[in-house]
Order: C-alpha cells, then structure tokens, then sequence
C-alpha cells in the first residue's frame, strides 16, 4: 500500500498538470468570442457547435428575418411582390449601408428585398417593414412572434435592420433554426437569398457574402455586422443534393468569416464517410441555451488599432498563402480543414485563397424605382435611375461641409459652428463601425438624410480631406456622437 501512494500521487499531480496545460491551450479560443454552427438543412442534425448558444447581437443577419416575415405576408396573400411601397421620411433617416432615397419615393416589395439582401440597406428593411407591419413597432412584434413559433427561444427583436438596439438579440442556434425555416417554408422565394449582385442605374453592387460565387455549391444567406458582434455570417450550400447551413458570429474580418464559414461547410460536406466516427449532437432545435449576456466587441473591432474604420465589406483581413501568424488567425486553423478532409476527395483550393478569388461572372439584377416594369418602360426606369444618380453631384459644397462633421468623431475642438449639422448623418457613413450606440434607426439624423440621398456613401471616402476644413464642422462633436453611434449594418 505504501508503495502505491506515491504512484497515485504522481498520478494526481500528471493529471493535473495536463488540466492546466489544456486550459492554456484553451484560454486563448475563450479569450476570442466567437460562435460557430454547421447544421443539415433537412434533418437539422448538428456537425458542429461551438458557443452556438451564446446570447449575440445579431446585425444585418436580422434582415433574413425581415424578409422571412415579408415574403410570409406575400405567400399568404396579404400583399405582392409588385406592391409599391414608400419611403417614409425614417427609413431615409436610417444609417448607413442604405438605398439613399428620398422620402416619398415609391418602389416595390420586390427591388426593396432586392436591395435589402443584397446591399443591406438598412432605409429597405424599414420601408418593408412599415409597408408590412405599419410601422417599426408593429412589424417587430410581428418578427418577435415568428421567432417564438419558429422555436427560436433566445432571440428578440427591436428594428428590422439590425442597428444597434437594446434587447436586439439572438444566437448561432436560432439563426441555424430560421434559416432552415426559411428554406423550409418559402422554397419558391429562396432566389432573394443568393442574388449575386444588383445593378440601380449606374451603380453595381455585389452581395456581401462573399461565398456567393466563390465557394462550390454557395447558395444563401446574409452577412451582418456591428462594432458590438463583429462580422456575422449565415451560409448555405449544395453538394451532391445535401445541403449544409453555416453560422459565424463575431469574426473580425468580411474576409475571414468567409473562410471560417467555406471551412466548416467543407468539413460537414467531408463527413460522409466518417459519421459513425462522431458522437451525435443532436439536432439544432435540442441546442440548450446559455443564459447569458452578448459578448460586446466593440473595442476589439472598432478601437483605435484599426488603421480605417471597419465596415460589413472590410478585407483588412484577408487570408493569404503564406500561413503567417495573421493568416492563421483570420483562417481559423486551416491547416487542420485540410488534415481532416485529405484523402476524402480530391484536393480543394484553399479557403482563404478562394475567397481572395474574383467571383465567378454573373449578370446583375436590375433593380429599380417606381412601379414594375418591363420592356422598354424596364430602360427608361433604369435610365431615369441612372440620370437621379447624377444629380447630387453638383452639391459638392454640401457634401464637404458633411465631411466636417467626421471631425467630431475626435472630440469637440470648437463648438460654435452650427453650420454642419444640416449634414448630421453624413458621419454615420464613416462611422459605419463605431456605430454601436444604444438605440438604432433613430432619426437624429433624419433632417439631412433626405436633402443628400446618394451623397450618404461618399463622405466616408474621404474623410481625412475634411480635417483641415472641417474646424468650423467640429462644434457638431456634441450633437454628432449619438448620429454617429448607429454603425453600418451590413
């Protein structure tokens, strides 16, 4: 017996030793708040969970919910695609990304989803959901209730763009359940969620998610992002008629939640072979839910180590060959994505070199204002469009006078000028990341948003151009910061 303590106690002190030496290992993975959930479409089995039930703050993926409702209301009859909808002067007021309209200007269900999904406009998202609910109030209740019915117990809603809100919440778990939901209920509107580009006139943009086009099989969802979450993403695709959903919550790239999510998905599409080698984990729905607050990661994605103002399309994190220690971060581990799946197919680019791809060649969607139309009516609204786009041009003046304001983002230097504030929403374009205020869609900056509608996107381009003009800008510091606040929500 004596004998035998010794060994039991050198047994102890192994065992312990190797507790501490996995916690290190583990700490620094706690220390970087992420989510990440890869679920099968059909069955809604789990491949893969991690912090998947952790309460986040959920960005322009709110806007899937948007549409789900939306498109809900148009399968039930209550309205149609060609519904004109208008533009009321709060969803002009809204922070960037947006359309820019004026308020009164008219266009349908259809462009507004169009534009909503794939731009992330947040000016969209609420002239849907006054056209569907009345108003922000009422469509959210509406959200909130489908949430409920859909199984999605830790999510709330406050707005239907995803600006920063109170009581603004959800989980990788939930948005894994209405993605299934999505594809489930509304099989025939699933074309709103992997529209490659738009094309408004002159003006051609590419869907944020950068999957769409690049990755094998890409075919959905939403991307999103806030100082508060990082850079969210729910992804869909095919292989071999199985579909995958994938879910990255806090990322701190456009870039790299990319890779993470084309990684998961290659690993999930990898497990054929290998099931009965994985313990089961159930299926999405049975997920059991942390009660707890949303990480907020606002210092770590919009603090001063960020040489530009992050934004939902940011790629100052791209992922690169060379497998430095800052590649290896933004891919998440790649070289053990390629272990695990080597000899299962045949080898497979990269992701973080697949995302750094163009995207394979595809006609934008035409989108427009106005009534639906075709033919020639179709041209002549775009060309309309088009000439609409060049008019604020010639206010240039204005647009300086509103990057002045971007000065006020360095607290107060003078405070008596007045003369800015006409331009109050223009800093929201070069606040897209700091924009993680409080209270989201709130008109502070209502008055200027309709007088410069498309200049909304320019000031943040040049925002350093304003410095030394911008002195008589910066008495706007006090009332600028809670316009400032709502960041870009993509």
């Amino acid at each position: 017996m004596h004998a035998i303590r010794p060994l039991l106690r050198k047994s102890l002190f192994n065992l312990f030793a190797a507790t501490l030496a996995c916690a290190a290992l583990l700490a620094p993975r706690a220390a970087s708040a992420e989510a990440l959930l890869l679920i099968e479409a059909d069955s809604g089995k789990v491949l893969q969970a991690e912090n998947a039930t952790i309460p986040w703050y959920p960005a322009s993926v709110t806007k899937i919910m948007t549409a789900y409702v939306t498109l809900k209301a148009v399968k039930d009859g209550r309205l149609t695609l060609d519904t004109l909808l208008t533009v009321s002067p709060t969803a002009a007021s809204q922070s960037p990304s947006k359309m820019g309209f004026r308020p009164g200007t008219q266009l349908t269900v259809d462009n507004a989803l169009k534009m909503m999904m794939v731009k992330s406009a947040n000016d969209m998202a609420v002239v849907l959901a006054e056209g569907v609910g009345g108003s922000i109030d009422g469509f959210s209740a509406m959200m909130n209730d489908t949430a409920q019915r859909l199984g999605m117990t830790q999510t709330s809603y406050v707005n239907p763009n995803g600006l920063p809100a109170d009581g603004q919440i959800t989980s990788a778990r939930d948005l894994g359940i209405l993605a299934r939901s999505f594809l489930r209920d509304l099989p025939e509107y699933e074309y709103f969620v992997h529209i490659p580009a738009i094309r408004f006139g002159k003006r051609v943009t590419g869907n944020f998610n950068k999957l769409i086009g690049r990755y094998p099989g890409a075919d959905g969802f939403k991307t999103g992002f806030i100082c508060a979450s990082g850079y969210n993403l729910v992804a869909s695709a095919t292989r071999n008629g199985r579909r995958l959903i994938a879910v990255v919550l806090g990322a701190n790239s456009g870039t790299a939640r990319a890779v993470k999510a084309a990684q998961l998905l290659e690993r999930g599409f990898g497990q054929d072979n290998l099931t009965w080698l994985r313990p089961s984990l159930g299926a999405v729905d049975k997920l059991v839910p942390v009660d707890a607050s949303p990480p907020n990661l606002r210092e770590e994605m919009c603090g001063g180590h960020r040489k530009r103002p992050a934004s939902d399309d940011d790629d100052a994190l791209i992922a690169t060959n060379g497998g430095s220690a800052g590649s290896a971060s933004a891919t998440g581990g790649e070289a053990q994505f390629t272990f695990f799946t080597a000899g299962l197919q045949p080898p497979l680019m990269k992701a973080s070199e697949l995302m750094a791809t163009a995207p394979a060649a595809a006609e934008p969607v035409l989108v427009y204002t106005g009534p639906t139309r075709t033919g020639t009516a179709l041209i002549a609204a775009v060309a309309a469009d088009a000439d609409q786009q060049a008019t604020p041009k010639p206010h240039g003046k204005k647009s300086r006078v509103a990057k002045k304001p971007d000065a006020a983002d360095k607290p107060a230097d003078k405070p008596k000028t007045a003369a800015a504030k006409p331009d109050a929403a223009k800093p929201d374009a070069k606040n897209n990341a700091k924009g993680d205020g409080k209270i989201a869609a709130k008109p502070a900056a209502a008055k200027h948003a309709a007088a410069k509608p498309d200049a909304a996107a320019k000031p943040a381009e040049k925002p350093a151009s304003g410095d030394a003009a911008a002195k008589p800008a910066k008495p706007k510091a006090a009332t600028k910061p809670a316009a400032a606040k709502p960041a870009n929500n993509s």
